[in-house]
């Protein structure tokens, strides 16, 4: 009979398939132990991921990132200083060397005509000072600081301009005078005196300006009447309480408070923070900025991961559940809802990925930063 020849052929078929799935299944497993899918990575893998994606947009001949503007590469830069922090890396130091130097050749001493785009610079040798102890960091900070404070006048009571056509005085610019005071007097011990001064004269004079409103949230600037310098009348006008401007003010008053004995810095600090994670977000917990998805030009991408940073600088001081769980969640929104290829990371949190460029990739890896670094030890 035949019978026995097929059952044999039949056994050997079964055995071969069962072998090659056993195979197969053996060499997934080692794939997923070797190479952990993006979507189950740690939080600092995931960082890792953004940051590499952003690096690709730098360029060494000018030490800035394409895509992106100036005052965008300073916060590009602290962002490459912060993941260096919490990563414990000395890695991408040179990355911060060449910014440094190669920077230079377009704006001699990061000065240009806006000083709110100066502050940025401040504040990123200031966070590379702190990462490396380079005092080439902490030196150039300060020359930045001195341009500014020399725009300070009279008009509107007091604080800085805009721009150097000194026709605006709005809150991001006092926002940066500000943190890059306070930032100045608790790491300079021989100008210490002098930088408080200016950080107590800038938050007395911001705190009764009026760009503070009634809901905690800070509005853009002040409108003058009255035509000249240092004469007529300056209101808030009431424009955009952008999701930046409620985080350079806590991460101002958060830098101050170490300084300043009063109580009331990181009260109203909470304040701002309640205020903008219960107001600028949608029914999810999402920050947004109100120009999403299409309107936000150069300049907003950037807007959001400063607040998340500045945010993390609160809870570190002064530490909230709600904090944590508002980075956490808007994190992991990033991640899971506006993450397109190679880790390229989107405008609108909340997804669909989109528009995106090495201003809303900066953006977003402070956001992921940041929930790396409140992440409970394990």
């Amino acid at each position: 009979m035949n019978l026995a020849p097929d059952g044999e052929a039949s056994m050997g078929t079964a055995w071969r398939w069962r072998t090659n799935i056993l195979l197969a299944t053996c060499l997934l497993a080692a794939l997923a132990v070797k190479a952990p899918a993006l979507q189950s990575a740690t939080r600092l893998e995931r960082a890792s991921t953004a940051l590499q994606t952003l690096l690709g947009w730098f360029d060494e001949s000018t030490g800035l990132y394409k895509t992106t503007g100036w005052w965008n590469a300073a916060n590009a830069t602290t962002a490459l200083a912060d993941y260096s922090r919490v990563s414990k890396s000395k890695k991408y130091f040179t990355t911060l060397a060449d910014t440094f130097v190669a920077a230079q050749n377009a704006h001699s001493g990061f000065l240009n005509k806006y000083y709110d785009d100066e502050g940025w610079w401040v504040l990123a040798w200031v966070d590379a000072y702190d990462l490396t102890g380079n005092k080439l960091y902490l030196s150039m900070a300060e020359s930045i600081f001195a341009d500014m404070a020399a725009s300070w006048d009279g008009t509107c009571g007091g604080g800085i301009w805009w721009s150097k056509d000194r026709n605006y005085k709005n809150a991001i610019a006092n926002e940066l005078f500000l943190s890059a005071a306070a930032h100045l007097a608790n790491r300079d011990s021989v100008g210490q005196a002098g930088y408080l001064d200016w950080a107590n004269r800038e938050w007395m004079w911001f705190a009764k300006s009026g760009m503070i409103n009634a809901q905690n949230l800070v509005n853009d600037g002040l409108r003058i009447d009255g035509g000249q310098q240092g004469a007529g009348t300056c209101t808030s006008n009431g424009r955009t309480t952008w999701s930046y401007n409620q985080g350079v003010v806590v991460g101002g008053l958060v830098e101050l408070a170490k300084l300043n004995s009063d109580p009331s810095l990181i009260g109203t600090a909470h304040n701002i923070a309640t205020s903008a994670i219960t107001s600028l977000v949608d029914s999810n917990g999402i920050l947004h900025d109100s120009c999403e998805p299409a309107r936000c030009g150069a300049d907003a991408p950037q807007f959001k991961g400063i607040f998340v940073r500045n945010l993390v600088a609160l809870d570190v001081a002064s530490p909230r559940p709600a904090y944590k769980s508002f980075v956490e969640t808007n994190a992991d929104a990033i991640w899971d809802k506006s993450r397109g290829p190679d880790g390229r990371l989107g405008l609108v949190w909340s997804g669909p990925f989109g528009g995106d460029n090495a201003s809303s990739q900066s953006s977003a890896l402070d956001a992921l930063i940041g929930a790396a670094a409140l992440q409970s030890p394990e």
